[in-house]
């Protein structure tokens, strides 16, 4: 195999690519900070414990594990940051008020998320710590949103599920409890046979729900029609009147209502959305509300919020224009030293060109260049 070969799903990333990726990273970044989040930076390797509590067998499955040359400890390359934030807000912060966080970086995957995508993503995300009503998630979904909305991405599908829907049905009937993992994978895949057979023993108002539930997918409309087939518990009439006000606070957004959607059942607590935009199978954001990851920490805070890949948002987006740069010759003539430096401190790109070479870049377009006139050096521009 030639020494320069990738692994599968894992690619270096060019520069015009490389620009877009970070261009966007830093927009998205200073958008969370007009919000009043304040950014961490948690590390690539934790101690596999810490790293997978509270985050559910899905994201087992996807970490690297690896020994600790040092401990002797099995230690994981992170899949995912959620959880990392979670825990430095509940034991290095430890603030009593609300929080809001935010952090970008690389992430590794076992496995790659959906079809193309990579197995390293550089996930960026938001997350609010300390509030347990619906205007946290409220917030959560408008910046995710408006960050689509910054990269460029004006039309947008947002999917809402709510994880509350599937705990009312099954609170009261103990089989359906034990059974339900199961209930969540095959309400994800909307496998209705496996559905209808896995729950001949529930009671019948249960087993109806259930079989019910794969059906529910559509416009706003189908809020309505939950309300007049599901039964009438508490726990359904409160996830459904949340997801109301969601999509009220949707905007512009094309909103799908999938109350069988329940990937991240595991791990979310009460409402999930995924952020869809044209050209992309994958969803390009996600997020949800998680309660209990905090407790997982020892420390109870009710948390929700999101995130998404920047190489896949950066991906869709249409190519960089190249940058104005200025060319300038190689010498140590004290003249030209000082034009340069005061070209790039006035912002200036200026490319010195080296002894013997052409430039070829892919970055830049030097329409202008520096000359010596009459003993001055100039800008002049390159017709």
């Amino acid at each position: 195999m030639p020494n320069w070969l990738l692994p599968e799903n894992i690619a270096d990333v060019l520069p015009s690519e490389a620009r877009k990726i970070e261009e966007l990273r830093r927009q998205v970044l200073d958008h969370f900070r007009l919000y009043g989040y304040e950014l961490v930076m948690p590390p690539m390797l934790e101690y596999l414990e810490s790293l997978l509590t509270g985050a559910g067998q899905d994201t087992d499955l996807r970490t690297f594990k690896l020994v600790d040359q040092l401990s002797g400890r099995t230690m994981g390359i992170r899949a995912d940051m959620t959880t990392q934030v979670a825990r430095i807000d509940a034991h290095l912060l430890n603030r009593t008020s609300v929080t809001r966080l935010c952090y970008a970086g690389s992430v590794l995957q076992t496995r790659p998320s959906g079809l193309h995508a990579t197995r390293e993503p550089l996930q960026i995300g938001a997350e609010i710590y300390g509030h347990a009503g619906l205007e946290a998630d409220a917030e959560i979904q408008q910046l995710a949103l408006a960050s689509l909305h910054l990269a460029g991405f004006k039309k947008v599908r947002l999917d809402l599920c709510h994880v509350g829907v599937l705990q009312a049905i099954i609170a009261g009937d103990a089989k359906a409890v034990r059974q339900a993992p199961q209930l969540f994978a095959l309400l994800q895949a909307k496998d209705i046979p496996e559905l209808n057979a896995i729950s001949v023993d529930f009671a019948p108002v249960t087993r109806n729900a259930l079989l019910a539930l794969p059906g529910l997918y559509g416009d706003v409309t189908i809020l309505d029609k939950a309300r007049a087939i599901l039964p009438a518990l508490p726990g359904i009439a409160e996830a459904l009147d949340e997801l109301q006000i969601l999509v009220e606070q949707a905007a512009d957004a094309d909103v799908i209502i999938d109350l069988a959607d329940l990937r991240g059942y595991h791990y979310h607590s009460g409402v999930m959305f995924a952020a869809y935009v044209p050209g992309l199978p994958n969803a390009v954001a996600r997020g949800g509300r998680y309660d209990h990851v905090g407790e997982a920490f020892g420390r109870a805070r009710p948390a929700t919020g999101f995130s998404m890949d920047l190489r896949e948002l950066a991906r869709l987006m249409p190519g960089a224009a190249r940058k104005p740069a200025v060319r300038a010759p190689w010498s140590t003539e004290p003249g030209l030293r000082q034009k340069i430096i005061e070209l790039r401190e006035a912002g200036e790109i200026v490319i010195q060109s080296l002894p013997g070479h052409d430039n070829d870049l892919d970055e830049f377009d030097c329409d202008r260049a520096v000359v010596c006139h009459n003993g001055n050096w100039i800008i002049q521009n390159l017709g």
